[in-house]
């Protein structure tokens, strides 16, 4: 674990594991989450190849706050990182809220991006033929609607929300009402544990990581989606009620070469599961120069 600081005077706080010598991945967490969130065993990135970067977006964790962020601003922000680190080339990949910010590395930083993997991600708020709150549980409607129309409402309301779950980090698993294949997964000791602990770093000393992640989800996200040339691997669980699927559907059309695969039985926490073999995907399709960037629409996993 390291602090990394940028151009503009704040500090990143960072951490790897896995293979030293392995393909660089940089991990983006969910919405809220940190540095900290579930991720492979240590052995099990060894046995992949991978060495997993995680850092905690601004306001996160140990990371200084970037008031009025966009979701564009983590492409900088994991460059920074990668210089810091001595790393050339790399993978992105990207939970729930981390996937956008994931897929503006891939957009915008160029040949440096191998290949990125989104999942359980969201589309764009304003994506066109797309019913952005479709099949989203109540909680998060409100959440994003609220961002759009009252963001100081959204600020307030979150703020205490943080202070909440800085007392107790249960009480957010609890208020998000899991349904039945989440609740299957965040009922393993293990996970619930991971996930509490990325809970309660995440708003550790304040709520502003979670806040402006909101607000800049909700907001235009600054980069293209025609601009991203590498593979791509969209991953989501059918019954995900948190980001629902058809985000995954509509960005797999619009992202060149994109492939996908939704799992029937899974919802939302089933990304923790399914980390490991995303990972291996990546290993396998990491872009050399000059090769082509290949994929359809079918699933590559099976459930």
């Amino acid at each position: 674990m390291t602090e990394v600081p940028t151009p503009d005077g704040r500090a990143l706080k960072v951490e790897c594991c896995g293979a030293p010598s392995g393909m660089p991945v940089f991990l983006m967490h969910g919405t809220p989450g940190s540095r900290s969130g579930p991720k492979p065993r240590a052995s099990v990135l060894y046995r992949l190849g991978i060495r997993l970067i995680s850092y905690d977006r601004p306001g996160y964790g140990g990371s200084d706050p970037l008031p009025g962020r966009s979701v564009a601003d983590a492409a900088a922000d994991v460059e920074v990182i990668a210089n810091f680190l001595g790393i050339n080339r790399f993978g992105v990949a990207g939970r729930s809220g981390g996937g956008p910010h994931a897929l503006a590395c891939a957009a915008l930083l160029g040949q440096r991006v191998q290949c990125a993997a989104v999942l359980v991600g969201l589309a764009p708020w304003d994506a066109e033929d797309l019913n952005w709150f479709s099949g989203m549980t109540r909680l998060n409607v409100e959440e994003y609607d609220t961002a759009g129309t009252d963001p100081a409402a959204t600020r307030a309301r979150l703020a205490e929300r943080a202070e909440l779950v800085r007392k107790d980090p249960e009480s957010l698993l609890r208020l998000l009402q899991l349904t039945g294949p989440d609740l299957r997964i965040v009922n393993d000791v293990v996970i619930r544990r991971q996930l509490t602990c990325t809970y309660a770093e995440a708003v550790r000393t304040c709520g502003d990581g979670w806040i402006d992640d909101v607000l800049a989800l909700r907001s235009q996200w600054r980069f293209d989606l025609s601009k991203i040339k590498v593979p791509v691997i969209l991953w989501h669980g059918k019954d995900d009620v948190f980001s629902p699927v058809e985000h995954s559907y509509w960005l797999a059309d619009r992202i060149h070469g994109a492939e996908i695969s939704v799992q029937p039985g899974a919802a939302h926490f089933g990304a923790v599961e399914v980390l490991p073999r995303v990972l291996a995907w990546m290993k396998d399709n990491a872009r050399s120069e000059g090769m082509q960037v290949q994929g359809t629409h079918d699933p590559v996993f099976s459930g």
